[in-house]
């Protein structure tokens, strides 16, 4: 299916009915946790059970053609084959990846944004002890970071701009491909964190022209935690410091002398990748491919601005930036108390999430204008 009409108040019945916990919740709470699908849920029952029947044995053809297959799928959500995909644990374990290929001697400097995610700025100030310089450009306005102050950080001295497609606590949407332009005039590579866009907004890394990009399983793609992966730009010839027997040429000769790395993506993992939650990946991907990025785009765009509109006429104030084209599904709402606030509303089975100050909350393709409502009025309920 490529197409959701967007004047409709229940999203189409067959996908809706793919998830279970949206007969029971209004589920507003993608960019935190994708819905569990049936087709994951199946997917996680083949595992196990060739798990019982096969044992080690089922990792032979079976297991690494699955993880084969996920590379290819993630793959496809950004336009690019599954050789420039690496599996990983967590975005965190791929940022490291990357810092550990970077010969950061003569470009001693990293430079992040403070709305970016805060696991970023660990991993890469937890490396100032080592030398490294980090720069956070600040924000004015805590919806967006100005490009050209960004571009004034990004110097002849910076080996990476690590900045996210879409700003977590505020849902605005940068321009890759200018932030792209920034890092490589200035010399420098860009790792493009994509975990809050990617599977609510096209992607295209061919496009961008990003060195990495990083994402996973768990937010829009419904895939579950405890699978992500790094995108390498073909071409590189970057080689991770870490390098683990599924990074290898010829990982099953079980040579211990030999540690030539694989000349595709798949020299950043980080050890034998989770099939288990690749499988259950695999499911949620597989609603993704069915229903089409650019459908889901424009029926979450939709739902979001619905839901704009009903909280604005609420009486709540929107944490956005102001032009609505870089707006995304995230939508965020000032509260005094959002702690409160998220517990209540989970009393009438309405899931949403905080940030900071701020209530969050993701519609995605499955939910409803119903859903909406719902919401909107649990939130009226609980008070200011």
């Amino acid at each position: 299916m490529n197409d959701i009409p967007a004047s409709r108040t229940t999203a189409t019945a067959p996908f809706r009915d793919e998830f279970p916990i949206l007969g029971r919740k209004a589920y507003l709470n993608s960019n935190s946790l994708g819905a569990l699908s049936r087709r994951s849920l199946d997917e996680r029952a083949e595992f196990e059970r060739l798990w019982h029947d096969l044992g080690a044995s089922a990792w032979y053809e079976i297991w690494l053609a699955k993880l084969d297959e996920v590379r290819e799928s993630f793959g496809r959500t950004l336009g690019a084959p599954g050789a420039d995909i690496a599996l990983l644990p967590s975005v965190s374990a791929a940022l490291a990846a990357v810092a550990g290929s970077l010969n950061f001697e003569n470009r001693p400097k990293v430079v992040l944004t403070e709305l970016d995610f805060p696991t970023v700025g660990h991993l890469f100030l937890s490396r100032r002890r080592l030398g490294l310089e980090v720069e956070i450009v600040a924000s004015p306005d805590g919806v967006e970071v100005p490009l050209e102050d960004i571009e004034k950080a990004v110097d002849e001295r910076t080996a990476l701009l690590v900045t996210s497609h879409v700003f977590f606590s505020s849902g605005a949407i940068q321009d890759a491909k200018a932030l792209t332009r920034i890092a490589h005039s200035a010399g420098a590579y860009i790792l493009l964190d994509a975990y809050q866009s990617n599977g609510q907004m096209e992607i295209d890394v061919g496009t961008l022209g990003v060195d990495f990009l990083a994402s996973g399983a768990l937010k829009w793609l419904c895939g579950g935690p405890g699978l992500a992966y790094l995108y390498v730009r073909p071409g590189l010839e970057l080689v991770p410091t870490t390098l683990s027997w599924f990074g290898v040429r010829d990982q099953f000769a079980f040579d211990m002398h030999g540690a030539e790395p694989r000349n595709d993506a798949r020299r950043f993992e980080m050890g034998t990748p989770a099939v288990g939650a690749a499988y259950t990946a695999a499911g949620g991907l597989a609603v993704i491919e069915e229903v089409g990025i650019p459908a889901i785009r424009a029926r979450n765009r939709f739902l979001a601005d619905d839901l704009r509109t009903r909280l604005r006429e609420a009486g709540f104030g929107l944490h956005e930036p102001d032009e609505p084209e870089r707006r995304s599904a995230l939508v965020l709402t000032r509260h005094a108390d959002p702690a409160a606030a998220v517990r209540s509303l989970a009393e009438r089975d309405v899931i949403i999430d905080r940030r900071g100050p701020f209530l969050r909350l993701s519609p995605h393709f499955y939910n409803s204008i119903e859903d909406n409502l719902r919401a909107v009025e649990a939130l009226t309920a609980a008070g200011p």
